[in-house]
């Protein structure tokens, strides 16, 4: 069986290991000419630590990843009002990684290289359109920078991993428009300073109408003892600041940013340092789709953002992505006919993927943030903090994405 992947991301090269492991015929298609390490950074949560675990890359990720220790929430003030082990360190089989985005997808890049072969990872073909018939599909191909026909290519399944803005999805919903637009810009950087708390830890600032996230991404510090520091801002804008364009790579006014934060400074963490510090600062509006009922069509399906664009919050895009890799790989193992396992595969994770989806848009565990700024917006006394309340919302997010440590440390 061939399988033909558009999208040479985190979870089209993952699907493409996946299948590969079961003896399939895999050619993966990306539409940029170079795969580069661009990006910032990302975390991976144990469920998904595990599916690449099983493909043998912990180790080699480790190398280039922090393996986080715990995640820790603070009002405005600085005050802690939450925190938790996470990975191993709270018990789960496996850990709970921050890595470079970029890195990552070159790290699974080069694996895929190296085990499907390079003739099976073409860049440069920029996807098209597809048809399909009873016996199978067929991919049309050409160079996006010149727009001159490449080719096309024939095979027995297809499966659009082509990001937010996916060709594939557009064919199969002609009419479904643009992403939704959250009202929240999100300001993303790195910058080489003094790591906080204890190095390894992830934090979160604020409530979700101004808040800060930020982990460190790389294991090595430099010869004065700076690690990078991965952050993330998260603003609520007025619809006269409006951004329409999904775009990682659109420089923002750093000074704002800088102005926007110049009083959130702890004993702990500098965060208007922390933003100046950064070569660049990149703007982006939050955006996601609308889930949708279906994403299997005869031999055609979607998968990662191009079947469940979300929020990133909660750390559970990537990781999303990678489970739909795993889950698709075990119904082709599982059922002959390969039409019927693309519907088994719709049938499960189509309805998993929204509830994160809506989640996220009700600020998944983040709502915790927001609870603690509407009820004390001036600072709070440590015996106020409401932990078994907090403790019920952080408990029910990890269910509903799949990752409640009983559940995951059952599977093998």
């Amino acid at each position: 069986m061939k399988v033909i992947i558009i999208g040479g991301g985190i979870g089209g090269l993952t699907t493409a290991l996946c299948l590969h492991k079961l003896g399939l015929d895999v050619k993966v298609f990306e539409s940029v000419k170079e795969v580069k390490p661009l990006g910032v950074g990302i975390n991976l949560l144990p469920h998904s630590v595990r599916v690449l675990t099983h493909l043998g890359l912990q180790p080699i990720i480790a190398q280039n990843a922090i393996e986080t220790t715990d995640l820790a929430y603070f009002n405005k003030f600085g005050q802690p009002f939450w925190s938790e082990p996470r990975g191993r360190f709270a018990g789960y089989k496996w850990p709970q990684f921050s890595v470079h985005r970029g890195r990552l997808q070159q790290l699974l890049f080069e694996e895929a290289t190296e085990v499907l072969g390079s003739e099976a990872l073409l860049t440069n073909h920029h996807l098209v359109s597809f048809e399909q018939n009873e016996r199978e599909v067929i991919a049309h191909f050409v160079n996006k920078e010149t727009g001159q026909t490449i080719g096309q290519e024939r095979g027995d399944l297809l499966i659009g991993a082509d990001g937010i803005n996916s060709v594939v999805r557009q064919q199969l919903y002609p009419n479904e428009g643009p992403p939704v637009y959250s009202s929240n810009i999100l300001y993303r950087g790195t910058t080489r300073m003094r790591p906080f708390l204890n190095g390894t830890t992830m934090v979160m600032v604020g409530h979700n109408a101004q808040k800060i996230v930020a982990y460190p991404i790389h294991p090595e510090p430099d010869a004065e003892g700076n690690k990078l520091i991965n952050w993330v801002a998260n603003v609520r804008q007025n619809e006269q600041q409006k951004l329409e364009v999904r775009d990682w790579n659109r420089p923002a006014d750093q000074q704002r940013l800088v102005n926007k934060y110049q009083d959130w400074t702890f004993d702990w963490l500098d965060v208007p340092a922390m933003i100046a510090g950064a070569k660049v600062v990149y703007e982006f509006p939050m955006s996601d789709r609308n889930p949708l009922d279906r994403w299997t069509f005869g031999r055609v399906t979607l998968l990662g953002d191009a079947a469940h664009p979300m929020y990133p919050i909660g750390s559970n895009g990537a990781s999303q992505a990678i489970l739909d890799a795993d889950y698709l790989a075990e119904c082709l193992k599982n059922t002959q006919n390969p039409i019927e396992a693309l519907m088994a595969y719709n049938d499960e994770r189509v309805p998993a993927t929204a509830k994160v989806v809506l989640q996220n848009r009700a600020k998944g565990p983040d709502e915790i943030m927001d609870r603690m700024e509407e009820r004390f917006p001036n600072g709070f006394l440590e015996d106020q903090i409401p932990r078994a309340e907090l403790e019920e919302v952080m408990n029910r997010y990890k269910q509903i994405a799949g990752f409640d440590i009983q559940t995951l440390n059952q599977k093998s």
